[in-house]
């Protein structure tokens, strides 16, 4: 397969495209005969080799449970558990371990926060805020908690073009607004919102945020404290790390005041029939024997990125968004949803007369993966009055050649799938 880059990209040292996808094993694989081109990586990222090695070395040299054994095989899994709290503290930008709690991704992460916060702080007729572009991860469980509390849960709208109404959203802050809880960066439009300012603004009305950054990590570098974020959820699977692995930040002066999430092993201080006196943050939160390989496999991958150029992996992901929109536009029938400016490097469209998931599986045929349909959100599907997407989202490992087979592939689909 031909590997085409922006030319601007190949001059930045350190960012060698062929390289890279020779360190993602699945990407030299075929489909039903044909090279994979892999553009589903708004679901999931492909993993480096050294993440899977890492998780076959936990397996084979030092399997063990953490933190309760003396004996030499738990001691290095727990420094190798505990090394990654540090990376991650460090890749966030967070002040200090101790607000770095592992989950098993962004929504339980956000379904702490529900199950926390919204225990000690949110009463009947108080208000939650969410956005009209939200993932069902960042939905549901706030309509749990207002069905259980009697709270009102309050939508920013989305404008035509995919962005946020912030004139709306601070029309909607009132005296009864207690918490703010938005995404970073749009899994289904690629929109990246102005979520320091939306702090700022809910700051300053003393009302919490927390920012899901499930699709933000890979593609941006978060500054926890410079976004002066109180709570941050994302997902160690989508930033080339195995699946069943998150991390939830969240301010210490914050969490400490929080009740435990689940109650088990590893979260407690002292347990008696009479009486049980809970851990320090994070482990409060932590409840029995974590997904220990899997962690330490999101640390190799946080080692991943920290070693490579993000800004010369940005600007290809950028030239990949370019062409593909600029190529589907050529296309008769074709409609982008979602057009907001500076969006992440996926782009969601549908075609006129025919269905997504028909399109989808038609470009499934030619090797290349796609997702279709609601995307996990729906009420933004039906805010555009539609169905549902067929969805391609880039990463610094895809190239330009593969955009080319997207947009001729789907010439095909629809020249096939409009004979019928």
């Amino acid at each position: 397969m031909r590997v085409l880059t922006d030319p601007a990209v190949t001059k930045i040292s350190g960012f060698d495209l062929e390289r890279i996808r020779k360190d993602f094993p699945v990407l030299s694989e075929t489909a039903y005969g044909k090279p994979l081109v892999y553009l589903d990586n708004a679901a999931t990222t492909q993993k480096p080799r050294s993440v899977i090695e890492a998780l076959n070395e936990y397996y084979s040299g030092y399997n063990a449970n953490i933190h309760r054994g003396v004996h030499y095989l738990s001691q290095k899994a727990g420094e190798a558990y505990d090394r990654v709290r540090v990376l991650v503290k460090d890749f966030i930008h967070a002040a200090s371990e101790r607000e770095i709690i592992f989950t098993r991704g962004t929504t339980e992460s956000i379904n702490l926060v529900a199950a926390t916060f919204g225990r000690k702080y949110i009463s009947a007729g108080d208000e939650i805020i969410i956005s009209g572009m939200e993932h069902h991860s960042n939905i549901v469980p706030w309509q749990l908690l207002c069905e259980e509390k009697g709270a009102v849960l309050k939508v920013i709208p989305v404008l035509d073009n995919g962005e946020l109404d912030l004139a709306s959203f601070q029309k909607l802050i009132g005296d009864k607004t207690c918490l703010v809880s938005v995404v970073h960066t749009s899994n289904t439009l690629g929109t990246v919102n102005p979520v320091k300012e939306i702090i700022r603004i809910a700051h300053s009305r003393k009302i919490k945020v927390l920012v899901d950054a499930a699709q933000a990590m890979i593609h941006s570098t978060i500054d926890v404290q410079d976004l002066d974020c109180d709570f941050l959820a994302f997902s160690g699977h989508k930033m080339l790390g195995p699946t069943g692995t998150g991390v939830l930040y969240g301010k210490a002066g914050i969490l400490e005041k929080l009740p435990p999430y689940q109650g088990g092993g590893e979260m407690i201080e002292s347990v008696s029939f009479d009486k049980t006196t809970f851990a320090d943050i994070p482990v409060r939160f932590e409840a029995g024997t974590p997904s220990i390989a899997d962690v330490i496999g999101m640390g190799s991958a946080i080692g991943y990125l920290s070693t490579m150029d993000r800004k010369a992996a940005g600007m290809h992901e950028k030239f990949l968004l370019k062409e593909a929109t600029a190529a589907l536009e050529e296309i008769p029938g074709v409609r982008i949803i979602g057009n907001s400016p500076g969006k992440a490097s996926v782009v969601s469209f549908v075609v006129d007369g025919l269905n997504a998931l028909d399109i989808g599986m038609y470009l499934d045929t030619r090797g290349i993966a796609v997702r279709t349909g609601h995307h996990c959100t729906e009420p933004l599907m039906n805010r555009f009055g539609i169905p549902g997407t067929v969805r391609a989202s880039f990463l610094f490992y895809n190239t330009g050649e593969e955009v080319r087979q997207l947009t001729e592939s789907l010439k095909m689909a629809i020249q096939l799938l409009t004979k019928k």
